[in-house]
């Protein structure tokens, strides 16, 4: 009795130790995340360390981006803010570019790079330097008064391409047996399942989707830095760009150099002397000193931040009902004027789709909705756009994809050839079974889904018919799962025009009449700091149990496990670069 007490006091000991732990390490790291104001001095210059990963909304705490094992997130439209107030603030003198390998598409780039070169109209000077310097960071980098590069570092000028990654040899191997069901020649997300390369169609679409990116990406950079788009192309085809040395002779930097040198130049034009420190200013600070500077307005635009995967449920990704009730708040809240549906998914569940898309139909004609779209916004990423009075994209965005399709997997062999698992069923219905994962399906039951698919499809393009004021034979001309940049999508009529995130604020204010007393609201809410914080922790184990070489992998798996009903995807593999 005396060991079982003792061992008792133990543990209740070891629990109160750890609750008590637990509550000053939550309490310390909540104290040291309320950071002191930032001031912006006289004179400073608005820095931008262009790495990590971005991303329409980033979670703004310090501590979960310390504690996460992923690049550090940057937030694409506070960036986008940033640049935009520093043009007409009197403190700042400048821009400082640090480009350092940023993950993001094109659209966010062509984003940052127009907020550049409007920034550079009100006479402020842009620098870049870098080490090394991808083709997407030199994108952004063009748009700088000069650019240095590092003696010994490189800089990528060959093009673009895009990668997929196929997963047929895998199920081979593995006697798993993919069960397939799409409408759309061009509906691309189920190839990896049952090829083991791009059908032609495939590369038809994506070749002229890339051609169409990069003859924007040409042009821009060619206009920027004076050098015609045909002679850039020849440079970039031959590759002629492989070293600083190149990239100087070849008018697409200004100097070879270091950064001490670069910065000599700018403290040169401050006045300051040699060895004086420049007075700069990270993003983020400044960031945070306009938002405590910043004037409050009762009228405010709704910003639906809908990012990632579109899911049915969870706690990632745009979950159907969390984003449809966070749309019904913005169209039950008086002071919410206008709504900016800000895009940037490949699609995902149709369910989920369509259930966003309700509340989005509900609220039109009741308040201005203008559709912002990111780097994608396809399939079902598209589906959740159409509704708007106004869809915006930028030329290098990827959208379309109208096209639906059903997968599962058949793991009977798997189970039996590899693991030793049998099975056996009773059922009172002759179809009681049919979504089973235990064995293959009939050519009826094959032909049940297949109707179901098409009929989604059928629902999907003359839902788009219908906001779009097309036909829907119009509508299927140019779906049938194909892709298509920002650029062909205004000429077919899937979007009304180009332009940035700030060019659909500015349409929705308009539209509203709240032209010169507005603010942003962003949806769906930050979470708290603990609950983010535990959030964030139980996915960093996740990670460092699931180790590097099969995250690709564990990643896809994780996509077709949450996968519910009929999907609207694009390819989730696919990787400009």
């Amino acid at each position: 009795m005396a060991f079982l007490r003792n061992l008792l006091a133990t543990l209740v000991g070891l629990i109160i130790f750890s609750i008590v732990g637990l509550f000053i390490f939550f309490s310390i790291l909540a104290a040291a995340s309320v950071e002191e104001v930032p001031k912006v001095q006289e004179n400073s210059i608005l820095y931008f360390n262009m790495g990590g990963r971005l991303v329409d909304k980033a979670v703004d705490d310090a501590f979960i981006e310390a504690l996460s094992e992923r690049p550090t997130a940057h937030s694409l439209l506070d960036i986008l803010t940033a640049i935009k107030k520093a043009k007409t603030d009197d403190r700042i003198t400048g821009l400082y570019i640090e480009p350092m390998y940023l993950i993001t598409g094109y659209a966010s780039l062509q984003e940052i790079r127009d907020a550049v070169l409007d920034f550079k109209e009100s006479g402020k000077f842009v620098y870049a330097y870098s080490e090394y310097m991808s083709e997407s960071d030199y994108y952004v980098a063009s748009a700088a008064d000069s650019v240095f590069i590092n003696p010994t570092g490189a800089i990528e000028f060959n093009g673009l391409s895009a990668n997929v990654t196929f997963y047929k040899g895998l199920f081979e191997k593995l006697d798993i047996e993919p069960e397939i069901f799409r409408v759309g020649t061009f509906k691309s997300y189920v190839e990896p399942y049952m090829r083991k390369d791009m059908s032609g169609e495939n590369k038809l679409q994506y070749s002229s989707l890339l051609q169409s990116m990069y003859a924007t990406y040409l042009s821009n950079v060619a206009e920027s830095i004076g050098i015609p788009s045909e002679q850039l192309d020849n440079t970039s085809n031959l590759m002629k760009v492989r070293l600083p040395k190149d990239a100087k002779n070849h008018g697409l930097i200004h100097k070879v150099g270091y950064e001490d040198e670069l910065k000599s130049v700018m403290k040169e034009r401050l006045g300051l002397e040699q060895d004086d420190s420049l007075p700069f200013v990270d993003i983020k600070s400044y960031g945070q000193a306009l938002t405590a500077e910043s004037n409050f307005s009762s009228n405010k635009v709704a910003v639906i931040v809908a990012q990632g995967d579109i899911v049915m449920g969870g706690d990632n990704g745009i979950v159907g009902e969390t984003f449809a009730n966070e749309i019904r708040r913005a169209r039950e809240n008086s002071s919410v004027k206008a709504i900016v549906m800000r895009v940037n998914s490949g699609g995902g569940s149709m369910t989920a789709s369509d259930m966003i898309w309700r509340e989005l139909m509900l609220t039109k004609g009741q308040k201005p909705i203008i559709a912002s779209m990111a780097n994608a916004a396809a399939s079902g990423g598209y589906y959740i756009a159409m509704p708007a009075d106004t869809i915006i994209a930028q030329p290098n965005t990827i959208t379309g994809s109208i096209g639906i399709f059903g997968l599962w997997f058949n793991l009977t062999k798997f189970l039996e050839n590899k693991i030793g698992i049998t099975h056996d069923v009773v059922k009172t219905g002759e179809y009681s079974d049919i979504y089973t994962i235990t064995r293959r399906l009939n050519s009826y039951e094959r032909q049940i889904i297949q109707s179901t698919v098409e009929e989604g499809y059928e629902t999907f393009t003359k839902k788009v018919a219908e906001n779009r004021g097309m036909s829907q034979e119009d509508v299927k001309a140019i779906a049938e799962g194909r892709v298509w940049s920002g650029e062909q999508a205004v000429a077919n009529g899937l979007v009304d025009k180009l332009g940035s995130f700030d060019d659909a604020v500015q349409l929705a204010v308009q539209m509203a009449g709240i032209e010169d007393n507005y603010q942003l609201s962003y949806y769906p809410k930050q979470k708290p700091f603990l609950e983010e914080f535990i959030d964030r922790m139980s996915s960093t184990i996740k990670t460092r149990i699931f180790s590097d070489p099969f995250d690709p992998i564990l990643q896809q798996y994780d996509r077709i496990k949450n996968m519910q009903g009929i999907q609207a995807r694009m390819s989730g593999d696919l990787e400009v670069r």
